[in-house]
C-alpha cells in the first residue's frame, strides 16, 4: 500500500467494523504528519467540501466521504489538478466499493485494497496456528469479538452488526421493503453454509420470488455480508449459472456444526489470499468448488489465470483423502491437499497431501 500511496489515491473498502479506520490511523506511526478526516464530524465535513484540508500533510485520509453524492468529482478534481500530494487514504463502509463503480469515473486514478477479517497467517505472531484457528472458528475474525474472547460479547456484537448493516445499508444502497423476509433468507443462509444453494427453493421458504432472493444475495455480497464461490467449469458464462455456495465473511453467523464452521473459515481466509494477490499483484484468480453428475464433489478449487492451479479439501478428522478429490486431482492434474483440522501426522496419499489444517492456513499471505 506504501508505495501505492505514492502514485494514486488508495481505497481500502471491505465489510463494516472489519477494522479499516483503525488501519488507517496506525498509519501514523509511518506518516507523523497524517490529517484524518471523517465525514460523519460536522467540522471535517465543511473542510472536506471546501478542499481546506493541510496541503503539507504527509498523508490525508478521508473517511466515510462516500456519503457525499459528489465526492468523486470531488476528488478526481483535487487528483487532475494536484496529484497525489499529499497522498490520499479514502476509508469507508462497503458502500464506498458499491458507489465508486458508479456515477463520474474514477478509473485509472485510484488503486483498491480490500480488508477483511483476522485469518490464521495474519495473527501467526499472536500464539500457535492450532489455538488461533480455534478461535477463529469459534468467534470469526472480526476484530470486536475475536479479540473479546468471549461467545457471550460475540453474540451480542454479532447482532447489533447485522442489524445495521440489514437495516442502515442495504436501506440506503436499495430500500427492501420486506425486511422480515430479508432476515429470514439471511437465517436459511446461515443453515446451509458449504451446500449449493437454489433460488427458488429459497423462495419458497420465503415466500418471495426466485429473482427478488437472487436480487437480495447480490445485495448482501456488496455489502460484504456473505460472498459465492461458484462451481467450476471452463466456460465462464456456465459456471455462474450453476449453483452457487453461499460462506459468511463473518464466520460467527454459521448455524452448523464445527465442519461447517471450518469450511466457512478456510473460505473467507482463500479469499483473503486471493485477494491479496488481486489487489497487490494484479492476479487475475478466482474461488470455486467443483462438482459433476455423479455428486462428485470437493470443496475449493483455485483458479489462476483461468487455470485450475489447486483443489482443497477440508475436513474436521478425515486424515484419508476423500474419492472426490482423488479422482479430480488425476483428471485436472493440480495440486491437490486435503486440510484436517485434528491430523495425527502428514501424509501424501495417491498424489493428495493431506495436511493440518491450522498450518496450511498459517501459509497463506493475506
Amino acid at each position: 500500500m506504501a508505495e501505492d500511496l505514492k502514485r494514486k489515491i488508495v481505497f481500502v473498502t471491505g465489510p463494516r467494523q472489519v477494522g479499516k479506520t483503525t488501519l488507517a490511523k496506525n498509519l501514523k506511526r509511518f506518516h507523523p504528519a497524517l490529517y484524518y478526516l471523517n465525514y460523519d464530524s460536522d467540522d471535517d465535513r465543511l473542510v472536506f467540501l471546501r478542499r481546506q484540508w493541510d496541503r503539507k500533510a504527509d498523508l490525508v485520509v478521508l473517511d466515510e466521504i462516500h456519503k457525499h453524492r459528489n465526492w468523486k468529482t470531488i476528488l478526481k478534481g483535487v487528483y487532475d489538478t494536484e496529484g497525489v500530494r499529499p497522498r490520499i487514504l479514502v476509508t469507508g463502509s462497503a458502500r464506498l466499493d458499491v458507489y465508486r463503480r458508479g456515477g463520474d469515473s474514477l478509473a485509472g486514478r485510484y488503486f483498491r485494497h480490500r480488508l477483511l477479517p483476522f485469518s490464521v497467517a495474519e495473527l501467526g505472531h499472536e500464539g500457535k496456528p492450532a489455538e488461533i484457528l480455534k478461535n477463529l472458528i469459534a468467534l470469526g475474525g472480526f476484530p470486536e469479538p475475536f479479540l473479546g474472547n468471549s461467545d457471550r460479547k460475540a453474540r451480542r456484537w454479532r447482532k447489533t452488526h447485522l442489524e445495521r448493516i440489514v437495516r442502515e445499508d442495504v436501506q440506503d444502497l436499495e430500500p427492501v421493503s420486506d425486511i422480515r423476509a430479508l432476515i429470514l433468507l439471511i437465517d436459511l443462509l446461515r443453515e446451509r453454509v458449504g451446500s449449493p444453494i437454489r433460488y427458488s427453493s429459497l423462495a419458497g421458504d420465503i415466500q418471495v420470488s426466485p429473482h427478488t432472493v437472487k436480487r437480495w444475495v447480490d445485495i448482501l455480497e456488496e455489502m460484504y455480508v456473505v460472498f459465492r464461490v461458484t462451481p467450476w467449469h471452463r466456460s465462464i458464462s456456465r459456471s455462474i449459472l450453476k449453483e452457487p455456495k453461499i460462506y459468511f465473511f463473518d464466520t460467527g453467523q454459521v448455524r452448523g456444526d464445527e465442519g461447517a464452521r471450518l469450511e466457512n473459515t478456510f473460505a473467507v481466509s482463500i479469499l483473503k489470499h486471493l485477494w491479496y494477490l488481486e489487489d497487490t499483484r494484479g492476479a487475475d484468480v478466482g474461488l470455486h468448488y467443483v462438482r459433476d453428475k455423479q455428486k462428485r464433489e470437493v470443496d475449493f478449487l483455485i483458479v489462476t489465470d483461468h487455470r485450475p492451479k489447486m483443489l482443497m479439501e477440508v475436513k474436521s478428522s478425515d486424515d484419508h483423502p476423500t474419492p472426490a478429490i482423488r479422482h479430480y486431482a488425476r483428471v485436472l492434474g493440480v495440486e491437490s491437499c486435503q486440510a484436517v483440522l485434528r491430523l495425527k501426522r502428514p501424509l501424501t496419499i495417491s498424489g493428495v497431501r493431506v495436511c493440518d489444517a491450522a498450518e496450511f492456513l498459517s501459509g497463506l499471505k493475506a
